[in-house]
């Protein structure tokens, strides 16, 4: 269940990770919280979902050249820089807040320069995990990884509702920059990290347009890595209710600041029971397809009897299925990425992935506050639940791709001897 966690590399990257992800998730619950103050009640819906335009923006922008950063550049250095970028603006963010910030703007101008940063971050990290495990193990290491970001997204948004009921919103911010020192503790200390596969088509050395165009074409020429992509794009942007959550803590459910912190806490405390339970069968579960599409309509159905709910316990409920559901759609989602595409591609792979992975629900954020501003925030979340339906329904039907794949994860059997001997000997203890 936890192979992974044997080599060396890995398992300092996963370690400083697990504290970096949970001050991160601090920070996003804190900043919707700290907008929700900073407007009229009478715009806060519009305001909570342009948090998600705001860190749209740079993500569109950059994902594609931090694609080609984390094949051309050193993965690691590259980590070394977004991490520390991540902290000073964490930093400025406490500053603001510890002063008595009276403005919004400069809350939406410090999320959007975070997202700049930290657009660099997934391409790179993502990239540098099959370089620190074998092959064989890297279903563990995907579901490590995922049960150790939704351990984090339980701990820290529930943190955060903590300091900003006892203290000032600040500390969450402060927490956060702090933590993102233990990802660069764990990446100084690791040794021997192969280099990137260089020897497939798609390597290039340079840092160009024409290597971005590399990983685009290669994403919409794979029809079950697009597939994939498409799906969880339709799926967030139609079902991202979690901007709205200080609406429903404060205006529905009347559960404070607190309150907020575990109904924030839900999705990632279901996430976390998913991914556990999913840690000794990553790599052996059939038909992957027909799962992935199952676990994203149980998103969407938890998603609308979230919409209608009105009791404190049933909502946390639902978002808790929707956190278990949506960790399985990712597991799977990002076992099939990894398994089928090349190193010397991965990070530009990942780049446009970003568009999709974080580019939905930061734009379902702004849909989802610009119907809550129209017609209220539960019909919001309702109708977005029924989008999520209907958008996967339709992409299943016209992906046969999609629908068929049911292979287990390729094990060492399947590379050359001499190879899989190396890498052990490379990532050994």
């Amino acid at each position: 269940m936890i192979a992974a966690l044997r080599y060396r590399n890995f398992r300092l990257l996963w370690i400083g990770l697990i504290v970096s992800f949970t001050g991160s998730f601090m920070q996003q619950a804190a900043i919707l919280w700290h907008v929700s103050l900073l407007v009229p009640p009478d715009r806060k819906g519009l305001a909570l979902g342009m948090v998600g335009l705001v860190r749209v923006v740079p993500i569109v922008l950059f994902s594609m050249l931090a694609g080609v950063a984390a094949d051309v550049f050193d993965r690691r250095k590259l980590m070394l820089v977004t991490q520390l970028g991540g902290a000073i603006v964490a930093s400025i963010l406490a500053m603001f807040a510890f002063v008595g910030l009276t403005t919004v703007w400069p809350v939406y101008a410090l999320a959007a320069l975070g997202a700049a940063v930290g657009a660099f971050d997934p391409p790179a990290r993502h990239s540098l995990v099959p370089m620190l495990v074998p092959r064989e193990h890297l279903p563990n290491a995907i579901n490590l990884n995922t049960a150790m970001v939704q351990v984090a997204s339980v701990a820290g948004p529930a943190s955060a509702g903590v300091l900003i009921a006892r203290a000032n919103v600040g500390w969450a911010y402060a927490v956060n920059a702090a933590s993102f020192l233990f990802v660069v503790a764990a990446l100084l200390m690791m040794r021997d990290v192969p280099a990137t596969d260089r020897s497939t088509p798609h390597a290039r050395d340079q840092f160009s347009l024409a290597a971005a165009l590399d990983g685009l074409r290669f994403v919409f020429r794979a029809p079950l890595i697009r597939s994939t992509m498409l799906l969880d794009f339709f799926a967030t942007f139609f079902a991202s209710a979690m901007a709205l959550l200080p609406i429903f803590a404060q205006d529905v459910l009347h559960v404070g600041a607190t309150g907020y912190g575990w109904l924030a806490a839900a999705p990632a405390a279901g996430a976390a029971v998913a991914s556990l339970a999913m840690l000794p069968m990553a790599g052996r579960i059939k038909h992957q397809g027909l799962t992935l599409v199952g676990a994203v309509i149980a998103y969407g159905i938890s998603t609308v009897v979230f919409g209608y709910s009105t009791t404190f316990w049933l909502t946390f409920a639902c978002l808790a299925a929707s956190g278990a559901s949506d960790a399985v759609s990712m597991i799977i989602r990002n076992l099939v990425r990894q398994l089928e595409t090349p190193d010397a591609i991965r990070g530009r792979m990942m780049g446009v992935n970003m568009i999709f992975f974080m580019g939905g629900p930061q734009l379902g954020e702004l849909e989802a506050g610009a119907v809550a501003q129209w017609l209220g925030a539960r019909v919001s979340v309702v109708t977005g639940g029924i989008g999520c339906l209907v958008s996967t329904i339709v992409l299943a039907a016209v992906t046969p791709e999609l629908r068929a794949y049911g292979s287990a994860a390729p094990s060492t059997a399947s590379l050359p001897a001499a190879d899989a001997r190396a890498r052990r000997k490379r990532e050994s203890l």
